[in-house]
């Protein structure tokens, strides 16, 4: 799995920064753009997302290169809606030779279990093979290719919607594929907008486990995983 941050907002806590200085401000906006340090700025910052005030956030956005994911993981993905999601296309990119493919870890540490596994997706590509030989369009061949297939995308969030992500994916209830995802974006996004995303990350951070009894029962031990990750930067 590789992430990349392929672009963000030039200047992210100075967009947010001034947004949330406007909402309690008789100034007019020109006055507003040079009034704060970076300092004032991440102070500001910090002071309006402990108090709830979101909406702010949603003028920073960031640009995510993926790859090496499972649909498996892009289909979990696409579930959060207040995103864009650009994905390499089974309809119109034929899979030719063996396509790429995850293997769980599970399954990864199971050598009787892998070798089926692996033999099961050789079949597949035969067959998906065969069907291009005699002309069957892509679009209906890929009906063959596995969950496991490998894919890419390219998807957008602003700094809201990614605290909203982080707070679900990084959760160890989460499905480890997209928690790993989760985790890589993280670290990116702490790289470039530190003062926005402090305190992201799964809800157990900030308060008891949603999931009651169906938790993970170390909240504990992810805050510690999570605090090393936050202060890092």
């Amino acid at each position: 799995m590789k992430v990349i941050l392929l672009q963000a907002t030039p200047d992210p806590l100075k967009a947010v920064a001034k947004a949330a200085r406007l909402c309690y401000s008789s100034s007019n906006i020109m006055d507003l753009v040079n009034t704060d340090s970076a300092e004032e700025e991440a102070e500001l910052v910090a002071r309006i997302v402990s108090l709830g005030h979101h909406s702010v956030l949603e003028h920073a956005s960031f640009t995510f290169g993926i790859e090496g994911i499972s649909r498996v993981t892009s289909h979990q993905l696409v579930r959060h809606r207040i995103a864009s999601y650009s994905q390499q296309s089974q309809r119109y990119v034929k899979q030719k030779g063996q396509f790429p493919y995850l293997i769980p870890p599970t399954i990864q540490n199971n050598p009787g279990l892998r070798i089926e596994y692996e033999k099961m997706m050789g079949t597949i590509q035969q067959l998906y093979d065969k069907c291009i030989s005699q002309d069957i369009p892509a679009e209906d061949a890929r009906y063959l290719l596995p969950n496991a297939c490998e894919t890419k995308v390219i998807t957008t969030m602003n700094a809201r919607e990614l605290r909203h992500f982080f707070r679900l994916r990084c959760c160890r209830r989460a499905q480890w594929e997209i928690r790993e995802m989760a985790k890589q974006m993280l670290r990116l996004v702490i790289e470039k907008a530190q003062a926005l995303f402090q305190g992201a990350g799964p809800i157990c951070l900030v308060g008891p486990c949603p999931e009651g009894s169906l938790g993970c029962g170390n909240p504990e031990e992810v805050r510690i995983e999570f605090r090393y990750l936050l202060d890092k930067y």
